[in-house]
């Protein structure tokens, strides 16, 4: 699209749209104003340069913010003038980046290349910079010098544990490293000389070909006889309660006089939270922050708008159905929370206790050999998606189930897909929910609403 002119007054007029556009300045031609689907707006000046086809430069000159509508077309200007000299100011910029330290292009990607990313993932891979990446002597190498060998040297050092860091005092470490360290963080390393590639600083990937160590993050997947436990010890947790464990130890200030035998209720709402993990297969997140008004007990969704993988609708089955309506009979006033914290209109912000002491009740926290191995709450899920793929409901088909699908191929067949999921939901959800007994098997009917 063209505007007569690139100022403030006509910037403010400009919206995001559902695809990146640029808004050309009609009084100097190759000025642009680039205006992203998130809303961020960059000024960039385009050129021919070499006079033949895939020729043209786009540069980016800033951020509108950092940089004014005056100050950019001034640069523009300049950047235009200098193509008609037969400088090309991309390749220029390339050059100049491309003598980069490798822990100043970490810093450029964490401030321009993270836009995709939640602020989560952004502070955990600022983290595995700052702990593994720039203490090794790789950070000080020019990228256009950095190697495979290099690269794969991090590899094995972080593996190591050569960028282990202890804590003030030497009492414990921050970061210990270890293979599965040393190959997320190499893996993101991976990505921020993608972005190098993408911008030109760089020709080709020097991680390309580095091979990484098997990233075994300890997924358990718990077995029918396991989800009958847990659901035993989630039924007792809530009706009779566990038995008593101090917070502090023996010698706790509250402890019972009758400590051997006294039992403790868990909270519905914790109870609740592991039941909707168990049947919908969702991140905890997902689950704790969700609100009453994200939930559509009709049709059987939940309207998940900021979900790690962006805006999603997750399918219920009936048997999740129940559960909500249970805890909707026992919503807090004034908590618009699911699953209500202790803070006023807040969610809870975690349920380390209360599943610690119902996997430890449960007998989970050991593997298939008896060597201790705690069961994750992440854990639930695995064993949703794992139930799926068992039942042969295909992996695309769980994949929706669980958010991984890119919509932009599904989305034709929508109509059609969602029949199947659900039909693969209830699949999933029944088998769950039987071995856990949260149902009676022979009442178990699909559910019919919403469904195509």
């Amino acid at each position: 699209m063209k505007v007569a002119k690139l100022t403030k007054r006509e910037i403010a007029k400009l919206k995001p749209a559902e695809k990146p556009y640029v808004a050309w300045c009609g009084v100097l031609p190759g000025f642009g104003l680039s205006v992203r689907p998130s809303g961020v707006m960059s000024f960039i000046a385009q050129y021919d340069f070499g006079g033949r086809a895939g020729s043209t430069r786009r540069a980016t000159i800033g951020r509108f913010g950092d940089w004014t509508a005056d100050e950019a077309r001034l640069e523009a200007e300049d950047i235009l003038r200098a193509a008609k000299r037969g400088v090309d100011h991309v390749e220029a910029k390339a050059r100049r980046k491309a003598e980069l330290t490798v822990a100043q292009l970490c810093d450029e990607y964490l401030e321009h290349g993270c836009e995709h990313k939640k602020p989560s993932t952004v502070a955990m891979d600022k983290g595995r910079i700052n702990r593994h990446i720039k203490p090794h002597k790789i950070a000080r190498m020019k990228i256009s010098d950095v190697r495979d060998v290099h690269v794969e040297r991090l590899l094995k050092d972080i593996a190591s544990g050569k960028t282990a860091v202890k804590r003030e005092g030497g009492k414990g470490y921050i970061a210990t490293g270890g293979k599965g360290t040393a190959t997320r963080t190499v893996r993101m390393l991976g990505g921020i000389f993608s972005y190098a590639v993408k911008c030109k600083y760089l020709k080709q990937n020097p991680r390309s070909g580095v091979e990484l160590y098997p990233d075994k993050k300890g997924e358990r997947f718990l077995s029918p006889n396991e989800i009958q436990r847990l659901g035993e010890t989630l039924r007792e947790a809530e009706t009779d309660g566990l038995p008593w464990q101090p917070k502090d130890g023996p010698n706790a200030k509250h402890t019972p006089k009758k400590a051997a035998t006294a039992r403790e209720v868990v909270s519905p709402y914790a109870v609740g939270a592991i039941r909707l993990l168990m049947l919908t297969g969702c991140r905890l997140r997902e689950i704790l922050n969700l609100r009453w008004s994200q939930v559509d007990l009709e049709q059987g969704l939940l309207d998940l708008s900021d979900s790690k993988t962006g805006a999603k609708k997750v399918l219920i089955g009936a048997a999740a159905i129940k559960v909500l309506e249970d805890l909707k009979s026992k919503r807090l006033e004034g908590n618009p929370h699911v699953i209500p914290g202790e803070a006023k209109g807040k969610p809870r912000s975690d349920l380390k206790r209360p599943w610690k002491r119902i996997t430890e009740h449960a007998g989970l926290n050991v593997d298939s050999e008896g060597n201790p191995k705690p069961l994750r709450l992440h854990d639930l899920r695995h064993s949703f998606a794992s139930m799926g793929v068992a039942s042969n409901l295909g992996l695309s088909i769980v994949g929706k189930l669980l958010g991984h699908a890119s919509p932009t191929t599904t989305q034709r067949y929508a109509h059609i897909g969602e029949s199947a999921e659900r039909r693969a939901l209830n699949e999933i959800e029944n088998k769950i929910a039987a071995a856990a007994g949260m149902i009676d098997t022979a009442k178990v009917v699909d559910l019919k609403r919403g469904a195509a």
